[in-house]
């Protein structure tokens, strides 16, 4: 493997000297001002870089040290950058830190501490690479169209998974965006009727006296305008799965009617005499709470009973800890693409502020919030403001502390290498360039403990503290 890039700005030319034989794991770029840093920056697009502070035109002080930084940082975000600054020049250290800076270390510079220093932040560049690799393209469940690496999720698309096999009638319960069609089309896509239709149908979005004919069709002259005899969706169905989503907006006729057509698969046209049979899985999703309903009469008990012989529950998404972030970041990574813009991610007052939202739109909003921002942002950062959120709190410990920043960076990269690997060591272990024996170190670091060493595919096998 190449050497990662290392661009060193320092107009001291015997310092420079030193650092070009100082660190031989870098390909070591010089530069003597802000000039030469830019087109360095650009042409190579190095892994990291060591700044000094006091550059000319200003040597004496510190304007072109942080027109340097603030440049180099508004070039590549991502990119570790290292001040260098004279003795107990604290205040402006730690400035620098505020503006972008990585690190900082003190001259006269000790080489060993300075080579440590830069070692831990083309890591951390490594990690964060891989991050969000991880979030581009994530595969983390056996559900296809559902992107998560929450442990109440995961144990959601698993139960799909085994549900999909048999033939029982699925209830899904949840908010509205929280991903309910696309679990259904996967208890369809996944069992034997997957080569068979599969019919969804919004009870909410059809008009009271027409929904009756769209689900069970109609006969020539039933009523003005039948010009023909017409199937309706439980017939299309037929030898697949019928999707019902919103089933709770049924009034109570039609939840009469559906109620005779799941006891025996049988119903008639609108119009009709004449019985027709059909063999249809019945999968039906609802934000309402049904059982609830059907305690107050509003919705028919044994209606409820036919639909729920099996109900899962998908979790919404203030519930689900890092999915808001794994799934920002494939949405930026997807309307980037899409709309050609050159976006990189986000900045903390954005990541804080879509941690402290409470998502009542849940996938679905956070999905059409990151299109509008990728569409009006005007620099590589999206921040709260595009993303129309009040901009979120970080205190200035937690903005400062590098030791939790990395510690949080390195442990989130390791729980989704882990739900991408379904919980195989081994292959996680692979995604993040380490050994297995590093890996174990690692889990014990971060709580992220195994009972056991588990097959592929169980992930739920982790304890999370």
């Amino acid at each position: 493997m190449s050497k990662p890039k290392l661009l060193i700005v320092e107009d001291d030319l015997g310092l420079c000297a030193q650092y070009r034989w100082a660190f031989p794991a870098y390909r070591v770029l010089l530069a003597h001002d802000r000039r030469q840093a830019e087109t360095a920056a650009r042409r190579e697009q190095p892994s990291l870089a060591l700044v000094d502070l006091g550059l000319p035109p200003d040597p004496e002080g510190v304007s072109e040290g942080f027109a340097t930084l603030a440049m180099l940082h508004a070039l590549s975000p991502t990119m570790p950058i290292i001040v260098a600054s004279g003795q107990g020049d604290r205040e402006n250290m730690l400035r620098a830190i505020r503006v972008g800076a990585y690190d900082f270390c003190e001259k006269p510079v000790d080489l060993d501490v300075l080579r440590t220093i830069l070692d831990r932040a083309c890591r951390l560049r490594e990690l964060e690479e891989e991050n969000r690799r991880l979030a581009a393209t994530p595969q983390p469940s056996p559900v296809a169209n559902i992107i998560t690496a929450d442990e109440g999720m995961l144990k959601v698309c698993r139960m799909v998974e085994r549900l999909a096999t048999v033939n029982a009638p699925v209830l899904l319960l949840g908010e509205s965006g929280t991903g309910k069609e696309a679990l259904a089309r996967a208890l369809h896509d996944l069992g034997p009727r997957a080569h068979r239709p599969f019919v969804a149908i919004n009870c909410a979005a059809i008009p009271e006296n027409l929904l009756e004919s769209e689900l069970f069709g109609h006969e020539r002259g039933a009523f003005t305008g039948a010009v023909k005899q017409t199937t309706g969706r439980i017939e299309q169905a037929n030898g697949g799965t019928l999707f019902l989503d919103e089933v709770g907006d049924l009034s109570p006729s039609l939840q009469a009617k559906l109620l005779r057509f799941l006891q025996d698969q049988v119903f008639e046209r609108v119009g009709g005499r004449v019985p027709v049979r059909v063999d249809v899985r019945v999968v039906s999703a609802t934000n309402q709470p049904l059982e609830a309903q059907a305690g107050s009469g509003k919705f028919r008990g044994d209606l409820l009973f036919r639909l729920n012989p099996m109900t899962v529950r998908v979790p919404p998404l203030r519930e689900r800890g890092g999915d808001i972030l794994l799934l920002a970041r494939w949405f930026l990574v997807r309307y980037g693409n899409e709309f050609q813009r050159r976006v990189r991610g986000f900045e903390d007052g954005a990541i804080a502020a879509m941690n402290e939202y409470a998502w009542p739109g849940n996938v679905r909003e956070l999905g059409n919030r990151i299109q509008r921002a990728v569409l009006m942002a005007a620099g590589p950062l999206i921040g709260a403001a595009e993303l129309e959120l009040a901009p979120g709190e970080q205190s200035e410990e937690q903005n400062l502390d590098l030791r939790l920043a990395r510690a949080r960076a390195e442990r989130e990269t390791i729980a989704r290498a882990l739900a991408r690997s379904h919980g195989g060591l081994s292959t996680a272990a692979r995604v993040l360039g380490i050994s297995r024996p590093t890996l174990y170190g690692l889990l014990a670091t971060h709580g992220l403990m195994p009972e056991r060493d588990p097959p592929a595919g169980r992930a739920d096998d982790y304890k999370k503290p």
